[in-house]
C-alpha cells in the first residue's frame, strides 16, 4: 500500500477530520451556551421595592436567588416611580418584598398587580409590629393619629425580628434556595444586628437626658424614639410622608415647641430638600442647626451609607454629634 493510501484509510492529511472537529466543537458551543443561558433564565427571583430592604435581603439570600432593588439610591422611598420595565420585573418574580403601611406611595399598586397575577407577596412593615403614630398635641403628625408608622427600621431591634421573616418567606416561596444557607445567613446578619443595637445604646448613653428631644424633616424616627428613650417634639413637615406641606400655623407651632424644649437642632433626610428646615432657621431667627441623615435611602456605593449597618452608625454618630454639640 503506498504512503499517500495508508494516510487517506487513516484520515490523515484529508479535510474531512477537520471539518468535522470543527462541526463537534461549535455544536460542543453552542449546546454550553444555549445551558448557561437556560440556567440564567431559571435563576429565582426576589424583587425588594426600597433600597434598605433590598440591602437586608440580599444579605440574607446571598448567591441562592438573584435579588433586583427598585429603588435607587438617595432616591425618596414616599415618591419614587417604577418604569414599564420595573413594574414588569415583580410579576415576573418568585416573591416581592415591600415595605407596606403606606411607604412606598407610587409603587403599592404594581404590587398589588403582581399580587393579583400570582407572585407571592411579603409586606414587612406589617409583619414587624407596627407602631401607630402619636397625636398631632404629642409632636405626631396631625390627621394621621392612630394610623401605622412604616419607618419601622429606625428600630435595629425590629430589622432583627425582620430578617427571620424574610428567612421565612424566601424559603417558602423561592423553591430551589438552600434552606439551610438561607438560615445560616440570616444568623450571621441577625448577629450583627445585635451589636449594631448593643453599640447604638452605649452611643446614645452620652446625650444626657435633658438634650433627648428630636425635630426631624418629617416624622421618621418614633421607632428609634421607642426603643432609645427620645422625645418626637415636631417635625417641619407634621406628616408621616414626605409629600405633605406645613402651613404657617404648622411652622408657628413647631417652632414654639422648639423654644419651650431649647431644642435648636433639625434632623433632616439626605433624599429630601431641606428648603423647608432653613426656613425653620429664618423663623427662629438663626442659632438653628440642620444635621443631615440618611433616614429613608441608602447612599450610592462607597458615599458612607451604602448599606443598613453603615447607615444606622452614620446617623446615630450624626444624632449625638447634633445633640451634644461635640
Amino acid at each position: 500500500m503506498s504512503r499517500t493510501e495508508a494516510k487517506r484509510r487513516a484520515g490523515v492529511g484529508t479535510a474531512r477530520p477537520r471539518h468535522l472537529i470543527a462541526s463537534l466543537l461549535a455544536l460542543v458551543t453552542a449546546m454550553t451556551a444555549t445551558a448557561c443561558t437556560t440556567t440564567a433564565e431559571d435563576r429565582p427571583r426576589i424583587v425588594v421595592t426600597t433600597n434598605i430592604l433590598g440591602d437586608v435581603t440580599r444579605e440574607i439570600v446571598g448567591g441562592e436567588a438573584d435579588v433586583t432593588v427598585l429603588m435607587k439610591p438617595n432616591a425618596d422611598p414616599h415618591s419614587f416611580g417604577l418604569s414599564a420595565v420595573q413594574a414588569a420585573e415583580l410579576e415576573q418574580a418568585d416573591l416581592v418584598v415591600y415595605n407596606g403601611l403606606g411607604l412606598e406611595e407610587n409603587v403599592l399598586r404594581h404590587v398589588d398587580a403582581a399580587r393579583e397575577s400570582g407572585v407571592a407577596t411579603f409586606a414587612v412593615g406589617e409583619a414587624a409590629g407596627p407602631l401607630t403614630f402619636h397625636t398631632a398635641d404629642d409632636g405626631g403628625p396631625e390627621g394621621e393619629e392612630g394610623q401605622p408608622d412604616p419607618h419601622f427600621w429606625t428600630d435595629p431591634d425590629r430589622m432583627h425580628k425582620v430578617v427571620g421573616l424574610i428567612a421565612d418567606q424566601v424559603i417558602e416561596h423561592v423553591k430551589s434556595v438552600d434552606p439551610g444557607m438561607i438560615r445560616a445567613n440570616a444568623d450571621r446578619y441577625a448577629k450583627q444586628l445585635s451589636d449594631l443595637t448593643s453599640w447604638m445604646e452605649k452611643s446614645f448613653g452620652q446625650v444626657p437626658a435633658d438634650h433627648r428631644s428630636l425635630v426631624t424633616n418629617h416624622h421618621v424616627f418614633g421607632y428609634l424614639a421607642d426603643r432609645f428613650g427620645f422625645e418626637v417634639i415636631g417635625a417641619v413637615i407634621p406628616s408621616g410622608t414626605t409629600l405633605a406641606s406645613p402651613s404657617s400655623s404648622d411652622m408657628r407651632s413647631l417652632t414654639q415647641a422648639m423654644e419651650k424644649a431649647g431644642v435648636r437642632t433639625v434632623f433632616a433626610d439626605s433624599s429630601q430638600p431641606k428648603r423647608l428646615a432653613e426656613v425653620l432657621r429664618t423663623e427662629m431667627g438663626g442659632g438653628v442647626r440642620v444635621v443631615e441623615l440618611h433616614s429613608e435611602s441608602l447612599t450610592a456605593k462607597g458615599a458612607g451609607a451604602d448599606t443598613y449597618l453603615r447607615m444606622m452608625r452614620a446617623n446615630t454618630t450624626a444624632m449625638v454629634t447634633g445633640l451634644t454639640g461635640t
